[in-house]
């Protein structure tokens, strides 16, 4: 018993040595310093004049697709990608001309009404996405402040160089540099799944140097410096070592918990935040959101673009039409459209301009025929993601009861790619199996348990005669 009455765990003493996650100081080492290789985090002084002066990134993540300032020229961006949007802009536009058939009011209101909503939507799915976000960066964790005292701060809150506690079962807020855990020989596990899928634990093993570390009050004088690679998105390479009282120590994966992934099957760890926010490995490996579009949508457009054919087509023969009965209005002084006075006409019905009145014709027909093109068909589809979302959000059949996890729709662009899924790949099986052991029965001394019958029983029971189920 030691430090208070608590008893030190010592799992692999024997069997296990610091030798299996020990690297050298040779090869990928003899870079440090240089270029991509040049990353120095002064170990539990992230105050301290040289930490500031490097400007690290602080710890806030952010998945959301807009912010404040991008919002507007975005998301307008966005809706005007849309064919029947863009085209009701033009004609929005050609309605402030004398060309219009009618007022510029009643071209323009419900362009902004469909756009203004839809505008409106997705900016509150992507301020849920930001309430999400604070969920994660507000998230708590013990972090040494001084004397050997740690206590709770935000993960948001966290600098590089901090020492911080994790629990068991809770998520690393950075990707940390293991320096000890409950066990004397410093291992821990790890689960992976957020990261690349796997359910079975990792095993991490901190130096030797520092596996003495297992309370609070060794921290009060913990002093180190770390240099290693700069912040890239390998999951699996680490290089970098560790000066540690005036000697230097190797390190590997074996010494990086990664976060987003969680501690397991251990009581706690101490480490020090080596990449924090943007520079941790699982934000590197992140891609900013993606406009997307389903495939009703990308065929909504084809469908737009062969009515925009049709309406051209009616408009041109039109235009060319009114042009040749408007070059014939006086013919030997005679008027034919006697009440548009050809004699004294503006250019519209001027029979000496009779061209360029029939392009004006043809500008005025495509604002005159534009309800040709049904721009309530987006406003339709719009409602009809919204209300997928809300039933997809109080579905109880998706509730998952084991990890209570409700289904949950971050957005409502894609409601309808949900039932088009034909085809999966994948690189195992064990991508699209469930890891999970039933017990049959077993036998132990002799004695028999379990009323399952196993393979073996069951082939001596078809040999005998019997069947079992």
């Amino acid at each position: 018993m030691r430090g208070g009455g608590r008893k030190r765990r010592l799992h692999f003493s024997k069997i296990y040595s610091f030798t299996c996650g020990r690297a050298s100081l040779k090869e990928e080492h003899s870079q440090i310093g240089g270029p991509g290789f040049s990353r120095v985090v002064f170990c539990n002084e992230p105050d301290s004049f040289e930490s500031g002066i490097r400007k690290y990134a602080d710890n806030y993540v952010s998945t959301t697709k807009y912010t404040p300032a991008t919002f507007l020229p975005k998301s307008l961006f966005e809706q005007f990608r849309r064919v029947a949007n863009f085209y009701f802009l033009v004609i929005g536009v050609l309605a402030f001309t004398d060309l219009a058939p009618y007022t510029a009011v009643s071209a323009i209101i419900p362009l902004i009404i469909i756009v203004g909503a839809t505008m409106v939507k997705e900016g509150i799915e992507d301020w849920r996405r930001k309430q999400q976000d604070n969920e994660v960066n507000n998230r708590k964790v013990k972090v040494h402040k001084r004397n050997g005292n740690f206590d709770y701060t935000e993960w948001k809150n966290l600098r590089v160089g901090d020492i911080v506690r994790v629990e068991k079962d809770e998520f690393f807020p950075t990707d940390l540099l293991l320096l000890s855990s409950s066990y004397d020989d410093a291992i821990c596990y790890v689960e992976t799944m957020n990261l690349d899928g796997e359910t079975n634990l990792k095993l991490k093993q901190a130096l030797e140097v520092t596996s003495s570390l297992q309370e609070d009050t060794n921290f009060s004088e913990f002093h180190a410096m770390v240099k290693c690679e700069d912040p890239n998105e390998n999951l699996y390479s680490f290089v970098g070592t560790m000066e540690f009282e005036t000697q230097q120590f190797p390190l590997s994966p074996q010494q990086l918990l990664l976060r987003d992934s969680k501690l397991r099957n251990t009581d706690y760890i101490y480490g020090v935040v080596i990449f924090t926010g943007l520079d941790t490995k699982v934000i590197q490996n992140s891609t900013a959101p993606p406009s997307k579009r389903s495939r009703v949508e990308k065929k909504m457009d084809k469908i737009i673009y062969l009515l925009f054919c049709v309406l051209f087509t009616l408009s041109m023969v039109g235009s060319i039409f009114f042009g040749i009965v408007t070059k014939d209005d006086i013919h030997n002084e005679i008027m034919k459209r006697w009440y548009l006075k050809p004699d004294d006409s503006e250019i519209f019905f001027d029979p000496k301009r009779a061209p360029a009145a029939a392009i004006y014709h043809f500008l005025t027909a495509l604002m005159l025929y534009s309800s040709f093109i049904p721009i309530s068909l987006y406003v339709s589809i719009e409602i009809v993601k919204v209300l997928q979302s809300v039933f997809i959000n109080q579905d109880i059949h998706m509730y998952y009861e084991e990890a209570d996890k409700p289904a949950h729709a971050r957005t409502s662009n894609l409601n309808e790619e949900l039932g088009q899924v034909d085809t999966i790949l994948s690189d195992k099986t064990g991508t699209l199996t469930c890891n999970s052991m039933e017990f049959i029965k077993c036998s132990v001394a002799g004695t028999a348990y379990g009323r399952g019958f196993t393979e073996v029983e069951r082939s001596m029971g078809r040999r005998n005669g019997f069947t079992n189920s």
